[in-house]
């Protein structure tokens, strides 16, 4: 019984998750943030890690500031790395959290290139071509496999060490269909990362 109302409370926690998600893809990045942030303080830095993990891959769209960006990149990557499948199959059993790690190394290659560090950058986007097979031949796993090979064209034009073009910050949508839809879900149905692809 017990563990019937600790599942029925995760869901929820994912429920709201997706509903504030809903609210910065519908372009309220300011409202979003601030809901994103009580979440954050409810949860707790050492709360469920797919909780975690979804709302900082989230927030980090919310940022104005590529460091602060970066911030929650690597939250949610550090969730990650804490999560089990068996965690994230009670949330939805399409889903394993090696299907994630694309789209979070593929972000945080974006924040580097940002940040005009271009050899971390390169680092994450390995990680990221190197993790693409577990992801389908659908529209989501198109997506990222592009985002990475535009990142990767972006970095060999610019060269080792050249300065990162100017990247436009990020809209309210940019990590599409993630929560809603995560990895192939149906729109509206909040499975946590991995999100869209971030712009180049």
């Amino acid at each position: 019984m017990a563990e019937q109302q600790e599942q029925a409370a995760a869901d929820a926690m994912m429920t709201r998750i997706g509903q504030v998600i809903m609210l910065l893809h519908g372009g309220d990045r300011e409202e979003a943030q601030g809901r994103f942030l009580d979440l954050w303080a409810e949860i707790g830095e050492e709360g469920d890690a797919l909780h975690r993990c979804t709302l900082a891959h989230y927030m980090a769209d919310t940022q104005d500031d590529p460091s602060d960006e970066l911030a929650w990149d690597l939250r949610a990557l550090s969730a990650a790395d804490e999560l089990t499948d068996e965690r994230v199959a009670e949330h939805h059993q399409s889903l394993a959290v090696r299907a994630f790690y694309p789209s979070l190394h593929l972000n945080l290659a974006a924040d580097y290139v940002k940040l005009g560090r271009s050899e971390a950058a390169r680092g994450h986007l390995g990680a990221a071509r190197a993790g693409v097979g577990v992801l389908g031949d659908d529209a989501y796993g198109d997506g990222i496999r592009a985002g990475i090979g535009r990142l990767e064209s972006r970095l060999d034009r610019e060269g080792p060490g050249g300065p990162p073009e100017p990247t436009p910050r990020r809209p309210g949508q940019g990590r599409a269909p993630g929560a809603a839809g995560g990895a192939g879900g149906a729109e509206g149905e909040t499975l946590g990362p991995p999100r869209g692809e971030p712009e180049p």
